[in-house]
């Protein structure tokens, strides 16, 4: 059985290889291309496009692994099956229960790789291309009305929420266009800071430059009934938005981590914001490895076809097919669960369910019948 095994992988991972090689050299050079339409703009070179377009194939990989299992597998299992090397080792006594074991441990090594790709290299990589854009453009701009963050404090006269808003970043990275709206127990604007710019520390504390300050009376106060206007060259300003959750608010969704897709979203939670986006990516990125072994499980029934019931072109086409239906299912039930109100976790399970349920459907099928 060891020299099956190593047989088996051995051919299976090398076509993995091959495909997602392919895939990745496809995506990088429509990468490139994409970014070759901002040389010359904004100090932007060929070689920021190069870099550019190579710190987003971590981020292809981690997309395109499940579908490089798949393609890959049925590519090697229709070559053994076409060859009768398959049928060899059936008579040999490899069962069904058997391959699929065996295919189970290899799904989960995939597994695994696609989950250091996603939870390490990809972020990191992800957060070295928008630096590097940011420094070649001048900055980092948000769309529509910048990030809003929203806190609450207690204070003497009851509870106080706090509304943040960051229209960017600049080429070193720090905040720019800072807004903070202070709000008292009974919704009255107490306070703004406008700043022109500021940084975060990781224990909270945002230090503002060339901060402008509005105060209002307290409602039922006569002492002091103007609005007190001052400015401060420098302004230290406590708050528990840590700077990893402002990063979360303020970087593409890409850039984020499990862990960190988790923080933000019990954040948006214990703050009473809207979190079901965040917590459906959560899930999906936490079972997004899991897809290898349902990909791996969907392609072992390939292995069981006859030789005359298509060529391996055609069934490596099919498993395009079914890859890139799986993807879009993916895409759709993120989308339909946020619409619908589904549990998170069920709406990031069940494209994944769907095709483990059909893979052993045609698996069991093709055992039994054929």
């Amino acid at each position: 059985m060891k020299t099956v095994r190593r047989l088996l992988y051995r051919d299976i991972v090398s076509s993995v290889l091959f495909v997602a090689l392919a895939f990745l050299s496809l995506f990088y050079f429509i990468d490139f291309v994409d970014e070759l339409d901002g040389v010359g703009t904004q100090n932007r070179t060929a070689w920021t496009a190069v870099l550019a377009a190579a710190y987003e194939l971590p981020g292809h990989l981690y997309e395109l692994l499940p579908i490089a299992v798949l393609i890959g597998a049925i590519f090697s299992l229709s070559r053994l099956a076409q060859s009768s090397e398959f049928t060899i080792l059936r008579t040999g006594g490899l069962g069904p229960g058997r391959a699929l074991s065996l295919l189970a441990v290899l799904g989960l090594v995939f597994a695994g790789i696609t989950f250091v790709v996603g939870d390490y290299v990809a972020p990191l990589s992800e957060r070295q291309a928008v630096e590097l854009k940011a420094r070649s453009a001048g900055g980092l701009a948000i769309g529509g009305a910048g990030a809003w963050l929203k806190e609450k404090r207690l204070a003497p006269d009851g509870e106080h929420s706090f509304s943040i808003n960051v229209g960017g970043t600049n080429a070193g990275g720090q905040l720019v266009n800072i807004r903070i709206y202070e709000f008292d127990a009974d919704g009255r604007l107490v306070a703004r800071i406008d700043a022109r710019e500021g940084r975060v520390d990781a224990k909270g504390q945002w230090t503002l430059t060339d901060a402008g300050i509005a105060r209002w009376p307290r409602a039922g106060t006569t002492d002091q009934p103007r609005v007190q206007l001052t400015r401060e060259p420098s302004l230290a300003w406590q708050s528990t938005l840590t700077a990893s959750v402002v990063a979360s608010a303020v970087l593409p969704l890409s850039t984020m981590t499990t862990t960190e897709l988790w923080r933000y979203s019990a954040h948006l939670s214990d703050q009473e914001q809207a979190n079901e986006r965040y917590e459906i990516l959560f899930w999906k990125k936490a079972l997004y490895p899991l897809a290898c072994l349902v990909m791996l499980a969907l392609a072992l029934p390939f292995a069981y076809l006859h030789a005359r019931a298509g060529g391996i072109s055609l069934r490596v086409f099919l498993g395009i097919m079914l890859g890139i239906g799986f993807v879009l299912l993916n895409n759709l039930a993120g989308h339909v669960g946020l619409l619908r109100g589904w549990v998170p976790w069920v709406a990031a399970a069940a494209p994944g369910g769907f095709f483990l349920l059909l893979s052993l459907g045609a698996f069991a099928w093709l055992v039994r019948y054929r």
